[in-house]
């Protein structure tokens, strides 16, 4: 098998490298619900899930999924609001939209069923070279290769290579080691998911449990005492502050929401009115931009939301019954009125469920 140079190994130190993991993960593995009964279907849903979230949330959350959309032709013939509702408490929506918009897809073109090339799974919405490869190798058993970043720490720390995973170079180097490690493999599943659960579980970002390490001979990182140093610590891009002044109006049991706009935060979701800025707006300016009198507003909670790439600083206001009743004239062909009971069954994010209070 070609590796790159410099990076040359004996051909049976691979081997050993993978069927440790292999048996490793065999006695150590989590018991997590999408791995007691193994199902494509079940895979797909749980690597959407596990994007950019912790383990612990994606359990319960899966395990609600499954239950009320027990087949991909269950999911793919839901009305995206139930697919949504079903996602709250895992932020990150579009994922849920992308899921939904794949199993349409499956369903459409594949006949419901999963497929199985690189090509055709990375055609489908929201799955990209990982996804792909956690589908072909969990869910099909091909040896397809996965890079994510537990995985990327593994494999620097065993080569003792600290690269660049945001780099062209970077990334091919990565995904040539992970391709040579699951190509050694006996179960392309087990030793994917053993080598991802390794760097969750024992191989972490800061004190790295190397002791307890089945492949500690294998690591060039440990063997140096650079496990600490391997891989180097980014600056994190600091979070834009976006400001968020939002309108509680009620009128007859009735709470005000607006659509969200189809790209950002939120996208698409039911929302309270909400006016962002750079800067925080000041009560009078608020009156004055809503039109309202100024002692008709009431401030309520405040509280910060972090996302990704923004940190949201909500501020809320409620309406008097005055406000309430000039802004739903004011606003008519864009805010709708939802009772109580409507609200619970909407679908909605955490942060909404907090300016809701509840």
């Amino acid at each position: 098998m070609a590796v790159a140079q410099g990076d040359r190994r004996p051909a049976r130190a691979g081997l050993s490298l993978t069927r440790t993991i292999e048996k490793w993960f065999a006695g150590s593995a989590r018991d997590l619900p999408w791995r007691r009964t193994r199902s494509v279907y079940g895979t797909l849903v749980s690597e959407f899930m596990a994007q950019q979230t912790q383990i612990a949330r994606v359990v319960p959350a899966w395990e609600r999924f499954m239950a009320r959309f027990p087949s991909i032709q269950a999911l793919a013939s839901a009305p995206e609001e139930a697919v949504i509702a079903s996602w709250r408490g895992l932020g990150y929506y579009r994922r849920a939209r992308n899921l939904h918009l794949a199993a349409r897809a499956i369903c459409h073109d594949h006949g419901g069923v999963v497929p199985t090339s690189e090509a055709e799974l990375r055609a489908l919405p929201g799955i990209g070279h990982y996804t792909a490869g956690a589908i072909g190798s969990i869910g099909h058993g091909q040896k397809s290769p996965i890079v994510d970043g537990n995985v990327a720490r593994v494999l620097m720390r065993v080569h003792g290579r600290d690269v660049d995973s945001t780099s062209s170079e970077g990334r091919q180097w990565l995904w040539s080691r992970a391709r040579e490690f699951v190509e050694d493999s006996r179960s392309a599943g087990a030793a994917n998911e053993g080598l991802m659960e390794l760097g969750a579980m024992v191989c972490t970002p800061l004190n790295a449990r190397c002791t307890e390490c089945p492949i500690r001979k294998y690591c060039k990182a440990a063997k140096a005492g650079a496990q600490d140093r391997i891989p180097t610590v980014r600056k994190r891009r600091a979070r834009k502050v976006v400001h968020a002044q939002v309108i509680i109006a009620r009128i007859g049991g009735r709470t005000a929401l607006v659509r969200r706009p189809t790209r950002g935060l939120w996208a698409r979701m039911l929302f309270p009115p909400t006016i962002e800025s750079d800067r925080v707006i000041s009560k009078g300016a608020l009156a004055r931009r809503l039109g309202v009198a100024v002692d008709e507003l009431h401030l309520g909670e405040s509280f910060t939301f972090l996302a990704t790439h923004r940190e949201v600083r909500f501020r809320l206001w409620i309406a008097g019954a005055a406000a309430s009743k000039v802004l739903k004239a004011s606003h008519a062909n864009e805010w709708t009125w939802h009772s109580r009971k409507a609200l619970a069954r909407a679908s909605h994010s955490s942060a909404m469920s907090q300016l809701l209070g509840g």
